[in-house]
């Protein structure tokens, strides 16, 4: 394509117009901004050669429906990265309002994550699916993206379930909440 074909495709910006400065922020505020969207929690599963691993994660979302597509990140620090790469198969955990335990046990670093915790492999990948979840997804990863400070991982779905019936886990403006019930 000529570039005069392109300047007629794609219109001059004025003369007079520039972007709006951008407001500085800091990190504490970012979060803050960010935590005026409530979300659900889960908890995302794999195998290592040592055994089970499992991380907290509220950035969970889907993608498509066809093909049926989902993603998550996960911070370059976290020690659950090297094993859902080296795996490449995980299971997506949907925690429920009776499971804000299971969630902070897997949000720290250092301690048996695993500890008392119910769970049996995916006959779909062999990825823990946690007892009492409302449901999970199974899926193995299709593509890895550099994303700042986090990676995000675009997961190829293979299996679904709905488990429990119950209400969602929720975190809002950095604290678990549940829904409330109209009468």
């Amino acid at each position: 394509m000529s570039s005069a074909t392109t300047s007629a495709l794609i219109p001059a910006a004025p003369a007079s117009a520039s972007p709006p400065p951008a407001a500085p922020f800091g990190q504490r505020e970012f979060r803050d901004a960010m935590g005026a969207f409530a979300s659900g929690i889960t908890v995302i599963t794999t195998q290592s050669a040592e055994g089970p691993v499992g991380f907290t994660c509220q950035s969970f979302t889907s993608v498509s429906i066809d093909p049926p597509l989902i993603s998550f990140s996960i911070a370059r620090t976290s020690r659950s990265l090297t094993a859902v790469r080296a795996h490449g198969s995980l299971v997506v955990n949907v925690l429920g309002a009776q499971q804000r335990d299971l969630s902070g046990q897997f949000a720290r670093s250092g301690t048996d994550k695993w500890a008392g915790v119910e769970w049996a492999p995916s006959e779909i990948n062999g990825a823990p699916v946690l007892a009492g979840a409302l449901g999970w997804v199974a899926g193995a990863v299709e593509q890895e993206i550099e994303a700042g400070d986090h990676l995000i991982f675009l997961v190829a779905v293979s299996g679904i379930s709905t488990g429990v019936e119950s209400d969602p886990l929720l975190f809002y403006r950095g604290a678990y909440h549940e829904l409330a019930r109209q009468a």
